[in-house]
Formats: C-alpha cells, structure tokens, sequence
C-alpha cells in the first residue's frame, strides 16, 4: 500500500501539503471478510453504481465540515479480492492502521482503503463527497476538474549503496564490486522487470528479481556492479509491470502532488582506491 502523496517532496516547486520523501509505502498480510461476500448477502439493488466507505475521522478541510469518504466502482467493489479487513500480520489491526475494521483496496493508493470504517453505503449515483470530487485529483490549477487518482503506478526504490554525505546529499562508496537492492510494485499488475541505470538514465541494465508472493505485495530485486570505478555516478532504477506501465524518468507536476512516480536517483561517488 502506498500513500497517493508518496514522493511529492521530489517535486518542483513543491506542492503545499505533506512533504512525504519516499518511505510512505508498505507491504503487509491483511485478513478479513471479502467486501462482495457482505454486499450480496446484504442485496445490490439494480440501480447501484458505486459503494461509499466512511470513516470515523472527521475534520475541516476546504473550507467543508466532513467525515473521510470515499467511493469505488461496483464492479471494483465486487472484486473478490477488496478486503473488510480486521488483522494485518496476523495480529489486530493497530490503531494506526484502522482498528477495529478498514477497506483494503489491493492495487489503489492508500486513500481508497478507508480506515476507522463507519459505513458502507451502496449508491444510486456517483459520489461527489469532497474526498471524491475534489481531493485526490490531479489538476493543475485549482479551477481545473482533474483526473481522479485511483491505482498505483509502477515504482521501484532502492537501498542507496554506501555512506551518506550529509553536506552534498551524496553517497561514498568504495571501489569495486557492490549490489544494489530495492523493492518494487505496481496497482496495474505484477512486476515483470526491474532495471539500472549509472549514468542517470542512459544506460540500462536488468536486474534479478526475487519470488513474487503476491502480485500486489511489492517484489525485491537486486543488480550486482560488477567493478564501481572511482568516478561519480547518478544511479536510477525503473519498474514495469505486466501491463506494459514503465516508471518515466520525470514525473509531470500536480497541484496536490500526487502519483510521482519517477524514477529514484541517487548521486554516487566511488572514492579512489
């Protein structure tokens, strides 16, 4: 699960709201009742269109008192696979993370898989709460309808190789070989292949991809430098999924800096032997 503002701090100029890096994202076991079971046990009239999720956090925002609501598709909805979740890791949801009872959305960003759930409501029309037609869109303008946000792009990150430089945001590294390992992920379907770059995006390389457990948990990978010669280099890393999605190299700009999922870089200097 990933945070629909993961990696907006990436951004530029940077949009007004939680300046996230790039650690809000998670893999984690989720158990629960299938959201279709509850739905056609309770009865789907013919007119419904969509399924409305409340929350108990409630709050200003916009200028609108509100409860946290948020709405999926029917035919979402009625994806086996949408969980009314109660434990994660085998244990009772945290409160953090929901307690008692949240949606798990597999493949959308987090802002779909309500927490604190209240409500299920099964709609006759699309929903136009504030967290629907106006949060979680992306706009360029604040006048601008805006595309809704709704499942994870591709994205892979990696464990930056070597000692941090806290003065030039550089990491040293000694010269030689060294292996490079992350994590990557996508709400389009399973990782189909993870690449490297050194020199910013020029050059690509593939890397090794471990067992998928799941095709929406995230996968790790590894690729080995085979001899990092002194020098400097800018490491990338790209996903693409079996869809076809690849990581773009920039990320175009939003309003609410959502989706960023441009490919991860990190300036290395290989010290002299």
């Amino acid at each position: 699960m990933e945070c629909a503002g993961n990696g907006r701090a990436g951004l530029a100029p940077r949009p007004l709201s939680q300046p996230w890096s790039l650690e809000a994202v998670g893999t984690a076991e989720w158990t629960g009742t299938p959201l279709r079971d509850l739905l056609e046990e309770a009865g789907v009239g013919q007119g419904a269109v969509e399924v409305m999720f409340r929350g108990l956090d409630r709050g200003m925002e916009g200028g609108e008192e509100q409860w946290f609501e948020r709405s999926l598709p029917l035919s979402e909805a009625l994806d086996g696979e949408v969980l009314l979740a109660y434990a994660m890791n085998g244990e009772p949801l945290p409160p953090q993370h929901g307690f008692p009872l949240r949606v798990v959305v597999p493949g959308w960003y987090g802002m779909t898989n309500v927490k604190w759930l209240q409500r299920v409501v099964v709609l006759d029309k699309p929903f136009e709460g504030y967290q629907q037609a106006r949060g979680y869109r992306l706009r360029q303008a604040p006048d601008e309808p805006g595309e809704p946000v709704s499942r994870m792009l591709p994205r892979s990150l990696m464990v930056p190789p070597g000692m941090p430089d806290f003065f030039t945001r550089e990491r040293r590294l000694e010269p030689g070989p060294c292996t490079v390992r992350g994590r990557a992920w996508s709400g389009y379907g399973a990782i189909a292949r993870v690449e490297v770059s050194t020199d910013g995006g020029v050059r690509w390389e593939e890397a090794r991809l471990g067992e998928g457990v799941s095709k929406w948990a995230w996968r790790w990978w590894e690729w080995d430098w085979q001899d990092a010669a002194p020098g400097a280099y800018v490491l990338c890393c790209r996903a693409t999924d079996r869809s076809g999605n690849t990581q773009p190299l920039s990320a175009r700009w939003n309003l609410g800096g959502y989706a960023n999922n441009a490919v991860q870089r990190v300036p290395v200097v290989v010290t002299g032997a």
